[in-house]
């Protein structure tokens, strides 16, 4: 069982992460934008599932190999770039108005899936990774069980970032109905386009 205060403590520390905007928010604004409030479900559920993929690689030390591994971490970062901006490329396409046709018929179904999107945005973000190897430890009590309290963290951080994106999930959602014209819903989505590019473009210099 881990202490509230320490639970409160570590998302106290996570916030500013999750208050930065990254893939997750980029992709909710497009699938909120063009679908409805409802095509927020899955990005919220790729992003905490990619959040439980890191504690369960934490749990099993794979993280620890990956961050201590220079090839290894280069590996995973680069392989999260090319997501990122390939992403980005698909993203600004479907803002015309006959790309996402075409592009849903030549990508593979689980590609154009905002649920796998979001999961790879987050299993493949090597800052995601880091959190579970540098913020969290500092958490945790060498006497208690380890997988527990990862558990018990992962499990805060899920809530916490799934409160976020519902939050934005509102705010877009109303703004997408008063000004949800063909023009507005291109503009948006070619912004989530430039996020997911810069964001690549970042994990692969950083």
């Amino acid at each position: 069982m881990v202490p509230l205060y320490s639970l409160a403590a570590f998302l106290a520390a996570v916030f500013p992460l999750i208050a930065t905007p990254g893939a997750s928010l980029a992709l909710l604004t497009r699938q909120v934008t063009h679908e409805g409030r409802r095509r927020a479900v899955p990005v919220i559920l790729g992003t905490v599932t990619g959040l439980y993929v890191h504690a369960g690689l934490a749990v099993a030390g794979l993280s620890a190999l990956i961050m201590h591994s220079s090839q290894a971490f280069t590996a995973v970062k680069l392989a999260g770039a090319a997501y990122l901006i390939g992403l980005a490329a698909w993203t600004w396409r479907s803002a015309t108005p006959r790309a996402p046709a075409v592009s849903r018929r030549h990508l593979p179904k689980a590609a154009g899936s905002p649920y796998v999107q979001a999961l790879l945005g987050n299993v493949l973000n090597p800052k995601a990774a880091s959190i579970y190897l540098t913020l969290i430890p500092q958490f945790i009590a060498p006497h208690r069980p380890v997988t527990g309290q990862i558990l018990a963290f992962a499990t805060a951080h899920a809530l916490l970032i799934a409160v976020w994106l519902l939050v934005w999930t509102c705010l877009i959602g109303g703004a997408g109905r008063m000004l949800g014209t063909p023009r507005f819903r291109t503009v948006v989505t070619r912004i989530a386009a430039v996020t997911l590019l810069a964001l690549g473009i970042r994990s692969a210099v950083a």
